[in-house]
């Protein structure tokens, strides 16, 4: 017989990390899909979700990825139910009074993006104690997207780009597209090379639009709690099996 290829996860973890994203982010979809089809609350859904951020925290590091950027709490959310707000405020919590030390201790550095100014002095001092603690830390580069909206972003940046403007600081013709991306939530971070969505929709909801300007998306038929190494993989994977060239064609791409 001729020699077999058995094609295992150590195999495709060494295939995706010979061309790896930089900077991974996800749209953590599908827990309350999760808990409903279980019959359970919503708020289990939730639950269960928040410890599959834990995993998915070490499996970055363990990946050797740069950046992860977790979309957690966006600030459309703060319609939903009060009980169900609560409980993803909770989570939140005891995310960061829980593992913070962890993360720490892990070499991880924190970064919170979104709007601050309408917070509780509760959470806010929460989200700046984690930033703080961490800001030395050089390994994974951990940014967590709170009472964050796309939109609400640009309208911030544009502001404070408007203020310098009548300021005398900068005139209008000065505004570059680097100008605006160091008015950003996510100023100093590189883009996102690759979006996971979870869940099976298939859209970005308000969530890094001026910078997914060219990232790669993967939309995954799973829900948040049931996502799996194996799952992060195939989007690594399918991530690498890209042809990403940036607006220009191959032949100037391979000038580069």
């Amino acid at each position: 017989m001729g020699n077999v290829v058995v094609d295992t996860a150590d195999n495709l973890e060494a295939a995706c990390l010979a061309r790896r994203p930089r900077h991974v982010a996800f749209i953590m979809d599908g827990n309350g899909r999760w808990a409903n089809a279980r019959g359970l609350l919503r708020t289990q859904g939730h639950r269960k979700g928040a410890e599959v951020v834990r995993e998915v925290v070490r499996q970055s590091i363990e990946l050797d990825i740069e950046h992860l950027t977790l979309f957690s709490f966006s600030s459309e959310n703060w319609s939903r139910p009060a009980d169900e707000v609560n409980e993803l405020l909770g989570l939140l919590r005891m995310f960061i009074r829980r593992d913070l030390a962890d993360l720490h201790k892990n070499n991880v550095r924190i970064r919170i993006i979104g709007r601050r100014d309408d917070l509780k002095s509760d959470i806010l001092d929460l989200l700046v104690e984690a930033e703080l603690v961490t800001t030395n830390n050089t390994g994974l580069q951990l940014t967590i997207a709170f009472n964050y909206g796309a939109r609400d972003e640009l309208v911030r940046a544009i502001q404070s780009l408007a203020g310098e403007v009548l300021a005398g600081a900068i005139s209008p013709d000065e505004i570059c597209e680097s100008c605006i991306s160091d008015a950003l939530d996510t100023s100093g971070l590189p883009d996102p090379d690759l979006i996971i969505r979870t869940s099976g929709e298939k859209r970005l909801s308000n969530f890094l639009m001026w910078q997914a300007a060219y990232a790669e998306f993967v939309f995954l038929d799973v829900n948040w709690p049931d996502f799996k190494k194996s799952d992060y993989l195939e989007a690594l994977d399918e991530f690498a099996s890209r042809d990403r060239r940036f607006g220009a064609t191959h032949s100037s791409v391979d000038k580069t």
